[in-house]
């Protein structure tokens, strides 16, 4: 009876009970809540113990494998799988033990990785339109040419000229024609300094701008030097009595093509004219960096057995291994002849390639890094016609040079008295011209922004950078715009801006032994993050943290956003950007035959060029054609009524939404499908701008 006192209680726990007892080291497992339905049987009593005697051996290794990583097991819970059958106890048990076991984290842990997850799912900063739907930039192949290397070319003695000691009654001996005023007081300048051991020698200049009247004395009392512009020449010629050629015995055409590209040509015949009228034995030159079919044609009327004095190298002409200058009893080359250019050794020339939309912001960051933090830095940038130069220079005027320092509303601080503006075109008055040129001249810092008028012969000291904003129409008008810069030996760099669709054009320049080496818009732009007050919202309570191209991106959109916040301040400065726009379409259809596969006016996006003016939207009626095909609308009612959906969609794609916003069309229709039928569309844009008002009716109108 004891022992089947004692047998019993041990039957009642099961298979389990027994295996302890056989088993006396291992740890009694809980007992069960319901107690032993399988006691019944002895099969099932066999079969319970071999399978408790397998999970007994598996959380024994589990519980030491926890135990050796220091870390917890995982926390046992109670099984109501003592109602199955015991086959699939068994096999339950050994599934949940021979799986991977769970990791516990740490609070510490569990709490960074959810902040991390959060972080994650908040909506990123939205950069506006200036990063989205651009054009891909293609990878630019740059083929490497050698260089023609400019020479210097001395003159002789001025002793050896045979000139009389006294010469201001005789009139002009020498007569000097140049094609802009600014090249004429530079030109006198430098005679004036030649002539200060000579005071019996005297120059003189002529200018429009200038009052006839005290011109008229200054000839009436002599000049032995004359330096003209030949339009105001021409007035002299016709309209004063005391103005003799009879001793001229050279005549100098400075930057002769120039001089016919400004039509310049009739103005030149009746100065020859009136020249060989008086004295037929002269010596004429005509110089120029670059010779033209026009200057050959100019050649021919008032050269006599000429001879072309030009820059070679070996390769141009195998007799002259030293490359040094030739002279040749022939008519000057032209320009598809001579298809290499001199070009100093100090002269470093760049290239980049910037989305429409990304130009504006690309220039002022590149004017930045050169001459905010840098020292010493002046720049000349060139553009295409005086309403880009008037528009750029009032616009970096009040947003660069701001006085305000809140960068929320997106307001720029005090830049570094450094950074100077000045502007120069042909639509300005004499006086302005004259002191805007002896200012950047006489200046350590600042920035020019002109047009060609500062292309020619120019001597600006001191200036290490130019940029062209637009490109030139000729290779020759390259040549003569970075000439402005590495003058006598200094060193100097140039930057041509092109857009993705112009890239073809560092393949001419090639092809005219020009070398350009890229730079990346990333790097132009990344100096936006050297200043704090380009800083977003996002980032304005951190202190420190890693330049990203996210950074990069919202900084140029706070740039960017100011540019536009000016444009759209009144009505007169947006209508400022529209005709700077409408200028820059007239300029970029003038480009020649030869390069429209490379400057079309059909490849611009006018949606993203309005971008680069500050415009929002691209303005309407751009062109003259447009408004000859409204005035046919109104006199055909009919054809009227069939081309307002194409009118429609027009609008569609001059808006913001086909420049690149956040919201684009496709989401707009989208968001327009799910709409409830009582409820309003709504939705902004990148900018927090608000749906116009043909967003609204768009469903309705389709």
């Amino acid at each position: 009876m004891e022992l089947r006192g004692k047998i019993r209680p041990q039957a009642a726990s099961g298979g389990v009970a027994e295996q302890h007892v056989s088993q006396p080291g291992t740890p009694p497992p809980p007992p069960s809540p319901r107690g032993n339905v399988l006691g019944g049987s002895e099969c099932g009593r066999e079969l319970a113990r071999a399978a408790s005697w397998r999970t007994l051996k598996q959380a024994e290794a589990t519980k030491r494998k926890y135990q050796a990583s220091s870390e917890a097991p995982p926390a046992k819970r109670r099984s109501k799988t003592s109602f199955l059958p015991a086959k699939k106890t068994a096999k339950e048990a050994q599934r949940t033990f021979k799986g991977k076991p769970q990791k516990t984290f740490s609070p510490k842990k569990s709490s960074a990785s959810t902040s991390d997850r959060n972080q994650e799912q908040k909506p990123c900063v939205k950069t506006s339109s200036l990063f989205k739907n651009n054009p891909e930039i293609p990878e630019l192949h740059r083929p490497v040419v050698k260089q023609v290397q400019e020479k210097v070319f001395t003159s002789d003695a001025f002793h050896e000229l045979d000139l009389h000691p006294h010469l201001r009654s005789d009139g002009p001996y020498a007569l000097v024609l140049v094609p802009t005023r600014e090249l004429a007081l530079q030109s006198f300048d430098t005679v004036q300094k030649l002539l200060k051991p000579f005071t019996w020698i005297v120059p003189g200049v002529l200018m429009g701008g200038e009052k006839r009247k005290s011109e008229k004395a200054r000839l009436r009392k002599g000049i032995n030097i004359l330096i003209s512009t030949p339009g105001r020449l021409v007035d002299h010629i016709k309209s004063t009595g005391n103005l003799h050629f009879s001793r001229v015995r050279w005549l100098i055409l400075d930057e002769a093509d120039r001089i016919l590209d400004l039509g310049f040509e009739k103005d030149i015949t009746v100065i020859l004219n009136a020249v060989n009228a008086e004295c037929q034995s002269r010596q004429t030159v005509l110089l120029s960096a670059t010779l033209t079919e026009g200057v050959t044609r100019l050649a021919g009327i008032s050269l006599h057995n000429p001879v072309s004095i030009s820059v070679l190298d070996e390769s141009h002409d195998q007799s002259n291994r030293k490359g040094k200058a030739v002279l040749e009893v022939s008519p000057p080359r032209t320009s598809d002849e001579l298809d290499s250019f001199a070009i100093p050794e100090s002269l470093d020339q760049h290239v980049t390639l910037v989305p429409s939309k990304l130009r504006l912001v690309s220039l002022a960051a590149f004017i930045l890094q050169k001459c905010k933090f840098e020292k010493d830095q002046k720049m000349i940038v060139f553009f295409s016609s005086c309403e880009l130069v008037e528009f750029h220079y009032n616009l970096f005027l009040q947003t660069l040079l701001s006085s305000s320092g809140a960068p929320a509303p997106g307001q720029l601080p005090s830049a570094s008295t450094r950074l100077k503006f000045l502007r120069l075109h042909g639509n300005m008055e004499q006086e302005e011209r004259t002191a805007v040129f002896q200012e950047f001249s006489h200046s350590k810092t600042g920035v020019l922004l002109c047009t060609d008028v500062a292309a020619r012969g120019l001597d600006l000291p001191q200036v290490k950078w130019i940029v062209q904003y637009n490109a030139p129409s000729l290779p020759a008008e390259y040549i003569h715009r970075i000439g402005r810069t590495a003058r006598i030996g200094c060193h100097g760099s140039s930057l041509l801006i092109l857009a993705p669709s112009e890239a073809e054009y560092v393949n001419l320049l090639a092809s005219h032994k020009i070398n350009v080496s890229e730079i990346k818009m990333e790097d132009i732009l990344s100096v936006l993050t050297r200043d704090d007050c380009f800083k977003g919202r996002r980032w304005g309570s951190q202190k420190s943290r890693a330049v990203g191209p996210q950074e990069i991106r919202e900084r140029a959109t706070v740039l960017q956003t100011v540019f536009e916040d000016y444009v759209h301040s009144n009505e007169r400065r947006v209508s400022g950007a529209k005709k700077a726009l409408q200028s820059f379409i007239r300029a970029y259809a003038t480009y020649p035959r030869e390069l429209k596969h490379i400057f079309h006016v059909r490849s611009l996006h006018l949606g993203h060029v309005a971008k680069s003016f500050g415009l929002r939207d691209a303005p309407r009626n751009l062109s003259v054609s447009a408004v000859k095909k409204r005035k046919a609308n109104l006199k055909r009612p009919d054809l009227h009524k069939k081309t307002q959906s194409k009118q429609r969609l027009a609008e569609i794609l001059r808006s913001e939404y086909s420049s690149g916003m956040e919201a684009g069309l496709a989401k707009v229709k989208k968001q327009n499908k799910h709409t409830e039928p009582g409820s309003q569309p709504c939705s902004a844009d990148a900018t927090g701008a608000q749906p116009r008002p043909w967003e609204k009716s768009k469903k309705r109108s389709r």
